[in-house]
């Protein structure tokens, strides 16, 4: 196609103008005639012609967005170059929706060359090149679209992304893409052109905001449900991408993990905040089920105690979830004697009017156990300081012990609240908790903003095991995996270190009290079985994370951008590892699952003390 149309075919001209609120990388501002696509694109991830003006870039229009707030249509060059790390497409952003403008129109673009940041800087992710504030001229119509560029297993590499140059903070911008060597440069190498993936296998569950993840690499880290387990950080699963639609939300299949999306899924290849590379689709596969069952467990032995962690996200009297939340422990968990529940929120919810307290939101849930045909549980809990401890602003979330009191009996020892620490001391030669229920160093900058540990000292069958749950700082702020920094920063983690570090400390204490007491740390740890978290809340010997106990294709509680992830633990002292007779188990019935009630799977342990 000629760089500059014939005026005689001109039908149509069209000027939009870019949204302020974008964040854009730009050079001093300078003019460009004559170019094609994949000089705008160059062999990095910025454009060579990043803040300059450019005429009448020519291309073949592939798909149109008219929602959200990236509105505007993706342009492909038909006649590509010989160089493969050159991406023929390109986004033109119009701000709203694009008037006289359809799939297969030849058009002429002329605009800025911008490098868009999904997030903003602040945020480290990479940035898209875009051409913004255009006028288009519409040359033709009815052209045939640029044949779409297959992704499978053979053209992504098994390496994730180069490291990033010291020199410039570890970012990748200005290093020569690689698309043979590195999947992320595989996929900017195709930034904005017209891609095809085939008979997919989900492995992220359609969400709430019409999007999936699906895998090109059938094999890779696969367990048995269909999902790509996440099990090192040099584990980032390659084949993942996420699928969205450029058809109506109403059409977008509802799948769960192990589901197929079958035939060709075609469209633009995007890069969006929330995921990374993006096939935005103009024609989707056929969901093909794949049978996926919400898991259930065992039923303890009369001899065995069965400890639950169970985020319920986020619960309050307004939810209609009580009746599937009490079927999931009821039927799933089989009735756990204690059920650490995290995200439990105050009486009213995320209104902020300085409610604390949660017998409300808890009795709701005690009763639709009963109901379903469970035990009458009791509980403990202790309330926040208002808006101290971190979630849904108004919310006031925290930890709370549900346990059945014809299994086990909750040992009461006054005086704990929100700011009195927990500690331990010795009773009958036996440790014990100063105050019962209570929480563990809730003065600590290490639970500035977060919610703090809450101990407990249960018993049975005459044997005392001390419970602590958990709910630590979540990973929010991090960079991603697509990130321009490698390898990305994990900020989050420095709180988590924290907060791993005082639990050890609590734990460490009891085990000094009482070498061979029973201890059992569980719950939302966020972070992973393999992190740095982890290590320091198992130290020397002092803890351990039992979910090591299963099989590597098991161990997970959550899925995230398709990768199957360890967020949800059980800890466990020595006494108990060394009794042998434990058992564990992750059951998934949450987190793979469109229709989830919760995005966590609950965990499960059964022990003799």
């Amino acid at each position: 196609m000629p760089s500059k149309p014939s005026a005689r075919l001109a039908a149509l001209t069209v000027a939009a103008v870019c949204s302020a609120a974008s964040t854009v990388l730009v050079t001093a501002p300078a003019h460009a005639d004559g170019v094609r696509i994949h000089d705008i694109q160059g062999d990095t991830r910025i454009s060579p012609y990043a803040g300059r003006q450019v005429t009448d870039v020519t291309g073949i229009v592939t798909g149109i967005r008219t929602y959200g707030s990236s509105r505007g249509f993706w342009i492909q060059d038909p006649v590509p170059d010989a160089d493969p790390a050159t991406s023929e497409g390109v986004f033109v952003f119009t701000g709203s929706t694009p008037k006289g403008v359809a799939v297969g129109d030849a058009v002429a673009v002329s605009g800025t060359v911008t490098e868009y940041v999904p997030g903003g800087a602040s945020s480290g992710n990479q940035s898209l090149t875009q051409i913004t504030r255009p006028a288009f001229t519409v040359v033709s119509g009815g052209n045939p679209v640029p044949a779409a560029t297959v992704i499978d297993a053979r053209s992504v590499p098994a390496a994730y992304a180069p490291a990033g140059d010291p020199a410039a903070n570890g970012s990748i911008d200005a290093l020569p893409l690689r698309p043979s060597a590195y999947a992320l440069d595989r996929y900017e190498s195709l930034e904005g052109m017209n891609v095809q993936v085939s008979d997919t296998r989900v492995v992220g569950a359609t969400d709430p905001y019409t999007e999936l993840w699906v895998t090109v690499k059938p094999r890779e880290n696969r367990n048995r449900r269909g999902g790509t387990v996440y099990g090192s950080y040099d584990a980032q699963n390659t084949g993942r991408l996420q699928i969205q639609s450029l058809g109506s939300a109403a059409a977008f299949p509802d799948a769960n993990v192990g589901d197929t999306l079958a035939g060709a899924t075609t469209g633009p290849l995007d890069f969006n905040q929330y995921g990374g590379y993006t096939l935005v689709a103009n024609e989707l596969g056929t969901l093909e089920e794949g049978g996926l069952r919400r898991e259930t467990t065992r039923r303890q032995h009369a001899g065995e105690l069965s400890v639950a962690t169970y985020n319920v996200e986020n619960l309050d009297p307004s939810d209609d979830t009580f009746a599937a939340h009490a079927a999931a422990i009821v039927d799933h968990l089989r009735s756990p004697d204690i059920v650490a529940l995290e995200e439990v929120q105050d009486d009213n919810g995320a209104v902020d009017d300085a409610t604390v307290t949660a017998g409300v939101t808890v009795t709701r849930l005690i009763d639709a156990v009963e109901a379903a045909g469970g035990p009458r549980y009791d509980w403990r809990s202790v309330d926040p300081v208002d808006k101290a401890d971190g979630g849904e602003p108004g919310g006031n979330i925290r930890q709370v012990f549900l346990f059945d009191p014809e299994r086990v009996s909750f040992t009461d020892r006054a005086g704990g609240d929100a700011t009195t620490a927990v500690g331990v001391t010795k009773v009958r030669g036996k440790a014990a908790l100063t105050v019962s229920p209570g929480r563990v160093d809730p003065a600590s900058a290490a639970f500035e903003n977060s919610r703090k540990p809450l101990a407990g000292e249960f018993v049975f069958r005459g044997r005392t095991v001390i419970v602590i749950a958990n709910h630590f700082a979540s990973k929010g702020g991090d960079q991603s995996l697509t990130s321009r920094y490698q390898p990305p920063s994990r900020g989050s983690e420095t709180q988590r270190h924290l907060q791993a570090k005082a639990v050890h400390d609590f734990t460490a204490k009891i085990l000094t009290t009482q070498k061979n007491a029973a201890v059992v740390a569980l719950g939302d740890i966020n972070d992973f079985e393999f992190s740095r978290t982890t290590e320091i809340l198992e130290g020397d010997g002092t803890l351990w994370s039992a979910i090591k106990s299963l099989p590597p294709g098991e161990r997970y509680s959550y899925v995230y951008q398709g990768n199957s992830q360890v967020l949800d633990q059980i800890l466990i002292s020595p006494s108990i590892r060394r009794g042998g007779t434990f058992s564990y188990d992750s059951v998934h019935l949450n987190a793979e699952f469109h229709d989830q009630i919760s995005d966590h799977d609950p965990q499960v342990l059964r022990f003799r003390p």
